[in-house]
């Protein structure tokens, strides 16, 4: 689904070139649940974002889903960002005036989806993620695992083939965050490809596939049992 051929980013600054991302050569399969991990630095973010087609590659070819996207249009991507792709960070990234409700409906008015269709949309992705009673709540009435699982109802609402999510836990306890990591099981065994970065080596177990990256390469790939 997902095929990365020598990938690399770069960055200037005062007229010299940092690497960020050097010789990434990955393949994700439909259905894998993925952990990206390493120290901070290490490229994580840099290669999330360009997996969630946030930002492109400074040279190398990516291929998602039998499509190119380096040169691909950003009409086109962000075509791909809205319908195919879900996104959660560790903020939340809420917006705090709208309800639960209307957080999760912002999707599906940037893909045209009509008033009532977004509205029981948005509650039915609400209540798949135990939030059914908070529909009218705002971000400030939430407990933080609230607001995560808010995102992921917004994440989920496209019905996007892929799932990515960059410390989705970070910023949560650990009681919240095992919550937080079952309810992406579940997800990943709707048949959504999961791919997650984190510190936390606690919850590499819930990934089939664990990425390790230092120094912006990939140094380490192995199957969890």
């Amino acid at each position: 689904m997902i095929t990365l051929f020598d990938v690399a980013k770069f960055y200037q600054k005062n007229g010299q070139y940092f690497s960020a991302l050097k010789d990434i050569n990955l393949q994700i399969n439909r259905g894998d649940f993925v952990a990206i991990t390493g120290p901070s630095g290490s490229g994580k973010s840099t290669l999330l974002s360009i997996l969630g087609c946030l930002d492109r590659p400074s040279s190398g070819q990516y291929i998602f889903d039998d499509q190119s996207i380096e040169h691909a249009s950003e009409a086109v991507l962000s075509v791909i960002r809205n319908q195919q792709i879900g996104f959660v960070f560790q903020s939340f990234n809420l917006i705090p005036a709208y309800t639960a409700l209307r957080n999760v409906e912002l999707p599906m008015l940037y893909a045209g989806v009509p008033a009532a269709s977004r509205t029981q949309r948005a509650k039915l992705a609400l209540e798949a993620v135990g939030l059914a009673a908070r529909v009218d709540h705002l971000p400030s009435e939430m407990s933080g695992g609230q607001q995560q699982r808010v995102a992921i109802a917004r994440a989920i609402v496209n019905n996007p083939s892929v799932i990515i999510a960059d410390e989705p836990t970070g910023s949560l306890d650990d009681e919240t965050t095992y919550e937080i990591m079952d309810l992406f099981t579940l997800l990943h065994n709707s048949g959504r490809t999961i791919i997650f970065v984190t510190h936390n080596m606690q919850l590499l177990r819930y990934a089939n596939r664990v990425i390790h990256l230092s120094k912006g390469k990939i140094t380490e790939q192995r199957i969890n049992d």
